[in-house]
């Protein structure tokens, strides 16, 4: 599975502004619903959703990244939006250190093998630190297209 099969490129945001984990998500669910991949009507319950699954554990992995994920009935196939916040926010990340790169996954409850594939992807991306540099210098969304093209290009 590659980033650009599941990641929305209109809903990126390159200079999220948010100060809290929940606006955080709050806005990320949004780019997804302005970009026609959710409807209006279940932006509500997929954020709480996202939210009830943050109470089990923070989905702030580590070295400035969160992958905050929840399955819902509303999405036909797994979808992704990524958000930089360039001022670091709190994520009640598992290190203590504050996040700069977020992934949004949202997936069908009926497909947990997408719902894995997409979480499994993520983070190989995230595990190097070349992508994660370059990543974290992004400040438009053809940049981080360009850059998600270009690792799923060079993936091993």
């Amino acid at each position: 599975m590659k980033l650009n099969e599941f990641v929305v490129p209109e809903a990126i945001l390159p200079e999220l502004k948010a100060e809290s984990k929940e606006s955080a998500i709050r806005q990320m669910v949004a780019s997804l619903k302005t970009a026609g991949k959710i409807r209006e009507v279940d932006e509500e319950a997929i954020v709480s959703a996202i939210l009830k699954r943050e109470e089990l554990g923070s989905t702030g992995i580590g070295r400035g990244v969160a992958v905050p994920h929840t399955k819902h009935p509303s999405v036909e196939s797994i979808i992704a939006t990524v958000a930089l916040c360039h001022d670091g926010l709190d994520f009640e990340s598992l290190d203590g250190e504050a996040v700069y790169i977020l992934f949004l996954l949202i997936s069908p409850p009926d497909r947990p093998g997408d719902h894995l594939r997409g979480l499994e992807t993520i983070t190989r991306y995230l595990k190097k630190d070349d992508f994660c540099s370059f990543l974290k210098q992004s400040t438009t969304q053809s940049q981080v297209v360009d850059l998600l093209q270009e690792a799923d290009e060079n993936l091993v």
